[in-house]
Formats: structure tokens, C-alpha cells, sequence
């Protein structure tokens, strides 16, 4: 089997050493060619060149940006047979898909996952989500994403955590969680635009509640923060799954977690429930849809919009839409 090693050497988790001894233990089952990545959107090009060439599999080696990439490439003329199947050892911080997919945190632990996989031949389709949006620019693009895409106050914190990266701090859940507190701070007393969430299923809108209310009575809302999620757990704090849609799954549509009002006390109490409630947020200041297809976010004036915990840029509108079966996964 023909496989390309897709290594972010500037990912957390990422050293030489587990690079040698990823690189030895695949080499010895797989026909292998390891690749470097060299800045932003290379693996992009890395994954478009292996379909192009006919590649079996290819392995990611790097955190959850990585991962997107290589799906990007992958996808590029979107869903086809005979394309190259995805194959991921987590080598960042958080690594939500590695870990959704059933693989171990553990970089050395998951190669020894994915070789059994490879020698029994495990492999599943997965769905994934895709977006369309505008660049300031005018210009209409797309873009995969596979476990969540978001647009308001958590967008806001990618962003936040990337230009304290750039500046070498390190990433790690304790600047993710001070970055959110910074940012409440900052926007403490600021009015917030609301976002109106629309889908292409009459009766599934914005007001459908996550504490088991009928969808078809739900009536059209607005919300001040919007997360969307193709699969749980939203991130992981540490060891901690951090649940915004409990329901989400590879083998379903999107789920929508949205918070009609942000205010400390309010997204406090969200969170919690994130990290203690099987159920994850509900509640009145709980808005949350699932299984959907389409999903359009409209805002009020431009948000920031981040996809997979890589900031996209500031966003006033964006259709988030579920591809079923779009993906094969080692697993």
C-alpha cells in the first residue's frame, strides 16, 4: 500500500523522536514517503498531489489544522471513489478528530491503533461538513471542515490563541481558557449583533430547545453566540470531553448549539453543562438543532468565523452544509 506521512513539524506534540519511531513502525507495513510541512496550506497541496498520484492512504502527523488540510486536499473535487483514504495520529493539542474517531491521545499509543487497523483492514466513511462564505474581497469560497465551525465570541478566541501562538506562546487548554476570559472581559458591556440561524427544513429552526421540545414548534430566533458541530465532543479540556451538541455524530447531519444572551453568568452556567451534563446546554438561554442538513448563519455585521479551531476571518454570512459518507477514515 502506497502512503504519504504528512508530518507538522511545529505542531505540539510533534518531536523528532516520535517522528522516528511514527516513520519506522509504518515504513515496515507500508511503501512510505514522509513529508514535511512548511507553512499554512501546504498540506492542502501535499493531500492534492498524493490523490493525484494515486496514493493509497494518507497519515496525518499534527493537531486538528492539519487534519482539515489534508481533508481539504483530499476533497478538493469533493466526494469520489478511489480517492485516498485518511489516516490520523495526533501529534497537537487538543486533537478532537483523532480522539472522536476512537484513536488514544497518546501519539505512540494511536500508531500502534492505526497499524492494527491497517492489518485488519478498518476503515469506515464518515460525513463531514462543508462551507460556503464570501472573502472581504467579494469572492466566494468553500471549505470542509470535520467536527465544527463556529461564528461569534468562540471564533474570537481562536483568533485571540493564533496571535499569541505566532508571539511563541505555547497551546495548551490554560491559554485557551485565559483567552476566553480575556475576551469576555474586553466585550463586557459591548452590545453584541445577534445571529439569525435559518435551515432548509421548515419547522427545524433556531427555536427548537435542547431540552426536548417539539421541532415542529419551534419559531425563528436569534442568537449572540453559535456553535456548529459535526461530531462530539465539541474540544476536550485536558482529559475532559467538553459536549456542545451530545448528539452529534459522523453518521448524521450538523448540530447547532446556540446562546441566545452572552453574558458572564449565562455562558458560565453553559459551560458547566458542557463539562457535567451527559445532556450538554439546555435551558432557557439554549437554542440547538440537530440533524440537519443546511445550516445558514446571517449576522448583523461581521463576525469571526473560525472552522476546526483555525481562524477563517471576519464573516456576516455562512451555509454550512453536511456531505454524508464524504470521507474514509482508518479507524
Amino acid at each position: 500500500m502506497r502512503a504519504l506521512l504528512v508530518v507538522n513539524p511545529l505542531a505540539t506534540a510533534t518531536t523528532q523522536r516520535i517522528r522516528d519511531v511514527l516513520v519506522s513502525a509504518l515504513a515496515a507495513d507500508l511503501h512510505l514517503e514522509t513529508v514535511a510541512t512548511k507553512g499554512r496550506g501546504h498540506a492542502i497541496e501535499l493531500a492534492e498531489r498524493a490523490t493525484d498520484a494515486g496514493v493509497d492512504l494518507v497519515v496525518a502527523f499534527g493537531g486538528d489544522g492539519t487534519v482539515n488540510e489534508i481533508a481539504n486536499g483530499l476533497l478538493r473535487a469533493g466526494p469520489v471513489p478511489g480517492a485516498p483514504a485518511l489516516a490520523v495520529v495526533p501529534g497537537g493539542s487538543t486533537n478532537v478528530f483523532a480522539r472522536a474517531l476512537g484513536y488514544s491521545a497518546s501519539p505512540v499509543e494511536a500508531t500502534g491503533e492505526l497499524l492494527e487497523a491497517l492489518r485488519e483492514g478498518r476503515s469506515r466513511r464518515i460525513g463531514l461538513g462543508h462551507a460556503t462564505f464570501t472573502s472581504r474581497s467579494g469572492i466566494s469560497q468553500s471549505r470542509w471542515f470535520t467536527f465544527c465551525a463556529g461564528l461569534g465570541v468562540d471564533a474570537a478566541v481562536v483568533e485571540r490563541v493564533e496571535r499569541k501562538r505566532v508571539r511563541g506562546r505555547r497551546n495548551t487548554p490554560g491559554l485557551y481558557l485565559r483567552s476566553a476570559l480575556g475576551q469576555f472581559v474586553r466585550g463586557a458591556g459591548r452590545h453584541r449583533p445577534p445571529i439569525t440561524i435559518t435551515t432548509d427544513e421548515p419547522g427545524q429552526t433556531a427555536g427548537a430547545a435542547a431540552d426536548g421540545a417539539d421541532p415542529g414548534t419551534a419559531r425563528p430566533g436569534t442568537v449572540q453566540a453559535v456553535v456548529v458541530c459535526n461530531t462530539t465532543p465539541w474540544t476536550y479540556l485536558d482529559s475532559r470531553l467538553v459536549r456542545a451538541c451530545p448528539a452529534a455524530s459522523f453518521d448524521a447531519g450538523l448540530d447547532l448549539l446556540g446562546l441566545r444572551r452572552l453574558t458572564l453568568a449565562r455562558t458560565a452556567h453553559a459551560g458547566l453543562q458542557m463539562l457535567h451534563s451527559a445532556r450538554g446546554p439546555h435551558g432557557k438561554n439554549v437554542r440547538a438543532l440537530h440533524d440537519q442538513r443546511t445550516i445558514t448563519l446571517t449576522a448583523a455585521r461581521e463576525l469571526p468565523f473560525q472552522m476546526d479551531g483555525e481562524y477563517i476571518g471576519p464573516q456576516t454570512q455562512v451555509t454550512l452544509r453536511s456531505e454524508p459518507r464524504a470521507l474514509r477514515v482508518i479507524v
